[in-house]
């Protein structure tokens, strides 16, 4: 969602500036802005549209060696130049940009009003700046007007504030993430810790309660407690930002990547031999795997797809109960936590602002909770400090692709090693491990030969809604096919367990109506294919997906079949042609299948 990049040093703040807002367009907004002080002014830029169009409108010259920057995903306000970060208070005198969301500010807002300042903009992140400009003209010092405005608020916050008098920037973090990076006289600060990697690879990131005082070549941090010394991070080279190459779009090269980030997911994970995982950041021992009660899984969207693919190879191998969660309603449910059970956040970010309130709940009632994540010293990373990193490597496309398919594939060697400890024999093991070995393979396999897309984007494009099914494993298959044609092409889809189909969603069915259907060949095949039957019945046009070489192909009036593969498998196969369908409908349509509108890569508010 909304991104922040900072800069004090030697070098001309601008063009790091702007290149750092480049960098964090993967997060998604629809405005951006920036502020740096020239020694005698703080200029201020801003836009609705695209970095392109903030650089569109920069002036040839802009002198200043310190700045901040933003982009905006709105909240409070909408879509206006003058909702646009960065916000400066009435006098000028300070400037400051705001990702999370202040919920009492329209309280506060009215105690403003009530000494005579009125905001210009609606959002709530202006009220910040006229609060602290007013301690400012009190006689306080920077630091203090931050620490004296964060006392009367409620919410989330990572700020970054700019002092027109004071050669420093000062930055908050409360809930959202916020990263200084340390360089050679110079000090940036980031909302992600992927634009640092191009000015440096050691960072520090902040806490909740964390306030830095940030100077041209070093910073402090205090909390409530005082001074804290700061735990330096060295980042990986991988989390560089991905070249598009010659790709057309970065979906497009993602969605080809899978096979080398599953074969990055599975590598020293997996012993064949004994037909188990090896999941050493879990750090389970034999005791643990054999007593566990039950196993929770936590994840928002893309991430609970995963998760419930995850949850019923647990029960399947590990014959013990598992339940999928989606975070928002996990924590304001008041669960009831056992302490011995396992609890997995699933993340893709390791950022998603539910997903952490629920893994900070689970730990205040005495639950491990363990991160399956993509992102090293990601927040729920660091909360949970025990898990799985499930090494994607960068995902600059908003909708998600390479991502799913690895935390599929690591959740799967997480339920093959509890397996391994209960129900599960060697031989079973061995053989599901030998398949994972060769997923890779087989879905280059179907890269080469991905059937019909063409023929099925005919069916999709200008449909009115579009029905997804699947049962077992092949239902949040389903789901998942389904959000990714919704997030692209901006076309309303359900979907739905195949045998729920008649109990709702049968209704939309008229003539021409488009369905997908996942089928792999595994027991659920023919109750599959029941459904399917009803939906043909109804003058509905099928879209199939299924094994290479099952007759089954025939019953569908688009068929895209994949490689065969151990039933439990199928879903790191059959996502691909969903994946690829909606890709080239929303290219149909117009769409910008990178950024879709309104939508944003790390969802960090609630």
């Amino acid at each position: 969602m909304c991104g922040i990049f900072g800069y004090i040093g030697h070098q001309q703040a601008l063009p790091i500036l702007v290149e750092g807002l480049r960098r964090l367009e993967y997060r998604g907004y629809d405005s951006t802005g920036v502020a740096v002080d020239d020694g005698s002014q703080v200029q201020t830029h801003k836009t609705v549209g695209k970095v392109a169009d903030l650089k569109a409108i920069l002036p040839k010259s802009v002198s200043g060696t310190r700045g901040i920057a933003h982009t905006r995903w709105a909240t409070h306000g909408g879509v206006t130049q003058v909702n646009t970060h960065p916000h400066v208070s009435a006098d000028g005198a300070i400037h400051l940009v705001h990702n999370g969301i202040i919920e009492n500010y329209q309280h506060l807002r009215r105690r403003l009003s009530a000494r005579g300042i009125e905001c210009v903009s609606e959002t709530d992140s202006e009220v910040l700046v006229q609060m602290m400009a007013l301690e400012l003209d009190g006689g306080a010092t920077p630091l203090e007007c931050v620490q004296n405005t964060l006392q009367h608020l409620r919410g989330t916050w990572g700020l970054c504030i700019l002092f027109r008098d004071h050669d420093v920037l000062i930055c908050a973090r409360n809930g959202s993430p916020l990263i200084i990076g340390q360089g050679e006289n110079e000090t940036f600060v980031s909302s992600d810790p992927h634009p640092l990697t191009a000015h440096t690879q050691r960072v520090v990131y902040l806490e909740d309660g964390d306030l830095a005082v940030i100077e041209r070549g070093s910073f402090s941090i205090t909390t409530k407690g005082g001074k804290v010394e700061p735990n330096i991070t060295v980042l990986e080279e991988a989390w560089g930002e991905a070249d598009l190459g010659d790709a057309p779009h970065y979906m497009y090269k993602e969605i080809y990547e899978q096979p080398d980030a599953l074969r990055q997911c599975i590598a020293g994970r997996v012993d064949r031999e004994m037909g188990t995982g090896r999941l050493g950041g879990m750090g389970l021992d034999h005791a643990a795997l054999v007593q566990a009660p039950h196993v929770r899984l936590l994840g928002c969207g893309t991430a609970a797809y995963a998760a419930e693919i995850g949850q019923m190879l647990i029960e399947k191998m590990g014959r013990i109960p598992a339940v999928t969660h989606i975070s928002s309603e996990f924590r304001n449910n008041d669960p009831v936590i056992n302490p011995k059970a396992f609890y997995l956040a699933v993340s893709q970010s390791g950022e998603t602002a539910d997903t952490i309130s629920a893994v900070k709940e689970i730990k205040l009632k005495g639950g491990q909770v363990f991160g399956v994540v993509n992102v090293v010293g990601s927040t729920i990373a660091r909360l949970c400090g025990r898990g799985v990193y499930i090494h994607s490597g960068p995902e600059q496309s908003v909708a998600s692709t390479k991502a799913f398919t690895n935390m599929v594939a690591a959740l799967t060697i997480f339920a093959t090693q509890l397996g391994r400890t209960r129900h599960l024999s060697k031989a079973d093991g061995r053989e599901l491990i030998q398949h994972l070995q060769q997923a890779p393979h087989l879905m280059e396999a179907y890269f080469e030969d991905i059937g019909p897309i063409h023929e099925a984007v005919e069916l999709l494009h200008d449909a009115g809604s579009v029905l997804f099914l699947g049962r077992g494993l092949s239902a949040p298959v389903a789901k998942e096919g389904a959000l990714k044609l919704m997030e692209l092409a901006y076309i309303p889809c359900l979907a739905y367990p195949a045998g729920e189909m008649k109990h709702g969603p049968i209704a939309l069915l008229e003539e021409g109506s488009p369905v997908v259907v996942v089928a792999p060949n595994d027991h659920l095949k023919e109750k599959t294919m029941s459904a399917l039957h009803e939906c043909k019945a109804r003058g509905a046009k099928i879209i199939l997906i299924h094994e290479k070489g099952d007759p089954i192909g025939a019953e569908g009036d688009v068929s895209i079949a994949v490689p065969a593969i151990h039933p439990w498998l199928t879903p790191l196969l059959t996502v691909l042609p969903l994946q690829l369908m909606a890709y080239e409908t929303a290219l149909k349509l117009g769409r910008d299948v990178d950024r879709p509108r309104n939508l944003a890569k790390s969802v960090t508010v609630e």
